[in-house]
């Protein structure tokens, strides 16, 4: 990091799903480099105090009440960032749940929701952002969060393995689109991180596989990577920024795994 310029004064930024978890660690670590962000979320209190945060310590943030599987939501939510802020340089999609069950168990409505949320709103979001990104060819970056799961499979997550796979086909959809008007794209993969989603999981995975708590951190978890260790959120922050600030589109398209070894390719 410390040969490339991280600075982002002048742009901004939108984050999805940035009232907690990864979504706040990168908003966060944006406006400490310099950007004006969009705090998009469902929970509009917690948006609010990430602003405060955001603002408290001389940054300039706006906090945006978003559904990201609500198309109209959407684009106001992104048209106020370039409204207030003068653009939409960057835009991460981020929001995201997790629900776990066997295929043949899986109900259809939570499948839909779980595509809903995950790749419809990505598409929304990056639909709404390149009106901005497109103008005079300005450019801008997209960072869709995809998972190892972007790449690797496990049990009882049919739709959210979908779901990142299918980031993987829009961001190189995006680089392609998205070149003549120098707009790339980027696919962030993290292995496991220690969030309040992973936390929820810990139990749920437990009692469906017959296993304790313990080995479902051990084995389901961790027992891929090479040294049994978590991401944490601030290791996706500092990619995220490493990626907004690069100077070029020489990883356009691209995903970027961070997972302590689970997933190489």
């Amino acid at each position: 990091m410390s040969s490339l310029n991280s600075n982002l004064s002048g742009k901004a930024a939108v984050v999805t799903g940035a009232a907690s978890g990864i979504g706040k660690s990168i908003a966060l670590t944006f406006a400490a480099n310099g950007a004006a962000v969009g705090i998009a979320d469902l929970n509009i209190a917690g948006a609010q105090a990430v602003v405060e945060e955001i603002e408290k310590a001389g940054g300039k943030a706006l906090a945006l009440a978003m559904d990201v599987t609500d198309e109209a939501a959407v684009t106001q939510g992104i048209d106020a960032v370039a409204e207030r802020f003068g653009s939409v340089d960057i835009l991460v999609s981020n929001a995201g749940i997790q629900i776990v069950n066997p295929i043949e168990s899986y109900s259809f409505a939570d499948w839909k929701k779980m595509q809903a949320i995950h790749v419809d709103g990505a598409f929304l979001t990056t639909k709404a952002a390149l009106k901005h990104m497109y103008r005079d060819n300005r450019g801008g970056v997209v960072i869709y969060m995809g998972s190892v799961h972007s790449h690797e499979a496990s049990p009882l997550k049919s739709a959210y393995v979908a779901a990142k796979h299918a980031l993987l086909g829009l961001a190189r959809v995006l680089a392609k689109e998205g070149a003549p008007h120098n707009v790339r794209s980027h696919v962030i993969c993290p292995g496991f991180v220690r969030t309040p989603l992973v936390d929820k999981q810990i139990p749920e995975q437990a009692k469906e596989l017959g296993i304790s708590e313990e080995e479902v951190v051990k084995r389901v978890m961790l027992g891929q990577t090479v040294d049994g260790v978590f991401t944490t959120v601030e290791d996706v922050a500092q990619t995220a920024l490493f990626l907004a600030a690069f100077p070029n589109a020489v990883l356009t398209g691209q995903s970027i795994v961070l997972s302590h070894g689970w997933h190489m390719h």
